[in-house]
């Protein structure tokens, strides 16, 4: 059981993993607290954006719309590697989940496929919303999986978790398909060299 680590602490382990951070607006104080508690935490969430141009992308994650209030991530990976700072704190992004992919997330094993949403994942989940159309056409500059990689070692290694705490929004909620144009199993094995 992880306790969220403070916005000071989160802002300088994303540095400290050589990421290149933008700090919006009032980025530490900007969450859904009043909705429900934040943490414990137990790993990092994954998800692409649909949309186009990192300006209006880190606006509609940082505001949200009018059926869900931001911030809508912690941080928006735009596609030249950028991390913006939207939220810090409970935020709308997992939504509900599979019990079942929490229990292994925790203990670090394989997967199970996700068939049922029971689950508060905004509690419990790190979310970065990765700026990209989620066709399967749109391209994943080497920069911006470079920076998922490193945003997601970052958190791991405050932590002391391993890979396996890193999961797309796929593999937590059934029906998502995000993030699309990637896999997840290719992004953990990046990250678990990274934190070898």
């Amino acid at each position: 059981m992880s306790s969220p680590m403070s916005a000071s602490r989160f802002l300088e382990a994303l540095q400290d993993e050589g990421l290149r951070v933008v700090q919006v607006g009032e980025w530490r104080t900007h969450n859904r607290n009043h909705k429900g508690p934040w943490g414990p935490v137990h790993g990092v969430m994954i998800h692409h954006t649909v949309t186009k141009g990192t300006a209006l992308t880190v606006a509609l994650c940082r505001d949200g719309r009018p059926d869900l209030p931001g911030p809508l991530c912690h941080g928006v990976i735009a596609k030249d590697g950028t991390v913006h700072l939207v939220g810090y704190g409970r935020a709308n992004h997992a939504g509900l989940g599979d019990d079942d992919v929490l229990r292994a997330v925790i203990a670090e094993k394989a997967l199970p496929s996700d068939n049922e949403a029971n689950t508060d994942g905004n509690r419990h989940f790190y979310g970065f919303e990765c700026e990209n159309l989620g066709d399967g056409k749109d391209p994943w500059p080497e920069a911006q999986l470079e920076a998922i990689e490193k945003a997601s070692a970052a958190i791991c290694r405050v932590h002391g978790w391993n890979s396996r705490s890193v999961i797309g929004h796929l593999e937590w909620q059934p029906g998502k398909v995000d993030p699309r144009g990637f896999t997840m199993d290719a992004m953990r094995s990046r990250i678990h060299d990274r934190l070898k």
